[in-house]
């Protein structure tokens, strides 16, 4: 379970966000791959050359690198999702000459290879997507990808039964099952909820008045499921401010982020786990600045790609996104 969205400035400057709800443990932590860097492709072992630097969250585990969500050098931005249910990946065994990829080294791949948005269509087109069981969950995990660039365009990456999907995401938001199409169908389902408030009426001779502010949100639905958090981060994100600044930007994100977060305890999975947000985290695809916070720490720190280990020529690992809580003191 995850949320994602983008927002723009009034000066048009490209932000995107997402949470981490993951029912797994895991260690997040942030990295940094230079340019040119080589990676063994997982499925059959040859060297995949980057051509971007980038910055991602991930963890390594059993000596495979895996990422979350990252930007690179060129306001490239990105994240995966789960989709069960959904995903469906390619026979290995009928690759119909194309170039296999793991689903859980796909976003490594876009960070490394996509300038822009339209690069994607052309990776897609001689890309056979591999499902492989990561070291995580041990399973073949359900993906979809979201992407961004600096001009905020936006797009959904899925792959299903049908192949290889690619939605331009004009609202700017993704979570998880349904398929990108159903959820944006879904959202006729709410034509009624409104900023403003309602006013009163009669039910035959019985007048009726609203409990104070916000009578217009009423139809917005309240639990954590996909669709739900889909319809409540679409309202909140075309709804407040366009953000003046960065700054502005940054805090609107976490503030809609906010609205779907999951407490440890409030979803519990079938195999009795609690499913909550491990970390939120907003990326300014203008300047390739993360900014994020964790579960036990609502600090917000922040890094830069153009300012981090520019000289390195190797992974940089910037360590792990928890970090001890500083209260500030006023005397």
């Amino acid at each position: 379970m995850c949320t994602s969205i983008t927002l723009q400035t009034m000066q048009k400057e490209n932000f995107f966000g997402r949470n981490m709800d993951f029912s797994y443990p895991i260690n997040p932590q942030l990295y940094i791959i230079p340019a040119n860097h080589s990676w063994g492709n997982t499925i059959n072992g040859k060297q995949i050359k980057n051509k971007f630097r980038f910055m991602a969250i991930g963890e390594e585990k059993d000596n495979i690198l895996g990422f979350f969500d990252g930007v690179n050098e060129k306001g490239f931005a990105a994240a995966t999702l789960f989709f069960a249910g959904y995903a469906s990946y390619c026979d290995p065994n009928n690759l119909k000459e194309k170039e296999p990829i793991a689903s859980l080294d796909f976003l490594h791949y876009l960070l490394g290879q996509c300038e822009s948005i339209d690069d994607i269509a052309p990776i897609l087109s001689h890309t056979a997507l591999i499902g492989l069981p990561d070291p995580i969950t041990q399973n073949v995990a359900p993906l979809h990808w979201i992407a961004t660039d600096k001009s905020g365009q936006c797009v959904v990456i899925e792959h299903t039964k049908r192949g290889f999907m690619l939605y331009h995401n004009t609202i700017g938001v993704m979570t998880n099952s349904p398929d990108f199409a159903w959820q944006m169908t879904n959202l006729r389902n709410y034509l009624e909820v409104s900023p403003y408030q309602t006013t009163e009426t009669y039910w035959g001779d019985i007048k009726l008045t609203p409990f104070g502010q916000g009578g217009g949100t009423i139809p917005l639905p309240g639990g954590h499921t996909s669709p739900e958090r889909f319809v409540k981060t679409s309202y909140r994100k075309t709804h407040i401010p366009t953000p003046r600044n960065q700054t502005d930007a940054v805090m609107s994100c976490f503030h809609i982020l906010e609205g779907v977060t999951i407490p440890r305890g409030v979803v519990i999975t079938d195999r009795d786990q609690y499913d909550y947000t491990k970390y939120s985290s907003i990326i300014g695809t203008a300047t390739s600045t993360y900014y994020f916070r964790t579960y036990d720490n609502l600090q917000i720190a922040s890094v830069n790609l153009y300012n981090t280990a520019v000289n390195a020529k190797d992974i940089v690992n910037l360590g792990r996104l928890s970090r001890p809580v500083v209260y500030q003191k006023l005397e």
